[in-house]
């Protein structure tokens, strides 16, 4: 299937600015565009504008001797500077954001969010006078979208109601590049193997080998899995020698962590740790399983080990699909049983 592009681009060394601003599984899922424009223009200069949060999930790919990939990653503030609009120092800290978006005049600008914030991002962004400025034309089912957002585009574009994040993703980028749509047998890539085989064990005190993550906890209530599962799973991998790990992000999610933990024997609730620490977390972890959440969306980018729980979400939206060391089980309003994810758990810790 081919995309056809409202202007037709001749140009091997575009420089493009991909505008994804968060959140940490979004991020993720826009990963493989990189690769993507790489393989095909390996001259182009990629910038990237991201929320200051998630700048560390752009720095594997940064550009360095022997590896091309972005070429520069423009932090964000937007949701700091929210809280501080009265500011001097926040005012001062846009309009350097502001030039540095502008010094360097843009072929090409992917934004792949839908949202007026990114869609803003891309009219402060210096563009040459025939650039291509690709967007959503439409929502995604359960997917956030401000249809405002493409006034200003000069290029929308229109892509399935139900479409996996990676493929929205490629949606837009071949649309802007002016190529055939990529389809899945060209699998997606998020991080080089080197980097992945060189993640530095983890050091967090209290951690024991071989440890199963459990990311328990997400946005909305109604994704989660049932407490009662989460304690019978972590009974079984205990017993065969686990140490389940309950990591939280805030103190409600810390009280569950630590509710779970004290029903499962040998149980660990770790000190909070960044995204930068959660990937020698995850590439230490003998297993993670997770809900529809951004951490358990990182282990899978990894290749690592991974279970995947919908509850209340649809499966096709950000299944990992790209591996067989993934199992995604459930869909939206049928989450999946104990006994399903056991069984999942112990074929992947014994394959």
């Amino acid at each position: 299937m081919s995309i056809s592009s409202s202007s037709s681009l001749n140009l091997s060394r575009p420089k493009v600015l991909l505008v994804k601003l968060s959140s940490l599984g979004d991020v993720l899922h826009n990963l493989p565009i990189v690769w993507d424009l790489r393989a095909r223009l390996p001259d182009a200069q990629i910038d990237w504008v991201v929320e200051e949060g998630y700048v560390h999930l752009l720095e594997p790919l940064l550009t360095k001797p022997g590896f091309r990939g972005i070429d520069r990653i423009i932090p964000f503030g937007l949701r700091r500077w929210k809280k501080e609009l009265l500011n001097l120092c926040t005012w001062r800290e846009f309009f350097a954001f502001k030039s540095q978006l502008q010094e360097v005049s843009y072929d090409v600008v992917i934004e792949t969010q839908g949202l007026l914030k990114s869609a803003l991002v891309c009219a402060l962004t210096k563009k040459s006078s025939d650039a291509v400025v690709a967007g959503l034309a439409n929502a995604t089912q359960f997917s956030g979208y401000e249809p405002l957002a493409r006034l200003f585009y000069n290029q929308a574009v229109q892509v399935p109601a139900q479409c996996h994040a990676v493929d929205r993703s490629r949606w837009v980028t071949c649309s802007a590049m002016d190529w055939p749509l990529l389809s899945r047998s060209e699998v997606p890539h998020f991080y080089s193997p080197e980097f992945v085989s060189n993640i530095r064990a983890c050091s967090i005190l209290g951690l024991k080998n071989p440890y199963v993550l459990f990311f328990h906890s997400t946005a909305r209530a109604a994704k989660r899995w049932s407490n009662r599962d989460w304690v019978a799973l972590g009974k079984t991998l205990s017993n065969k020698g686990y140490q389940v790990v309950l990591p939280w992000g805030n103190e409600f999610e810390k009280e569950i962590s630590q509710e779970l933990a004290e029903q499962i024997p040998g149980a660990f609730v770790p000190p909070r740790f960044s995204i930068e620490e959660a990937f020698s977390v995850i590439s230490s972890a003998a297993l993670t399983v997770g809900v529809d959440t951004g951490l358990t969306h990182l282990a899978a980018v990894l290749g690592k080990p991974t279970i995947e729980i919908y509850c209340d979400s649809p499966l096709w939206k950000t299944e990992g699909y790209w591996s067989n060391r993934i199992v995604n089980l459930g869909d939206i309003q049928t989450p999946p049983s104990e006994d399903e994810v056991l069984a999942a758990a112990l074929n992947l810790l014994n394959s």
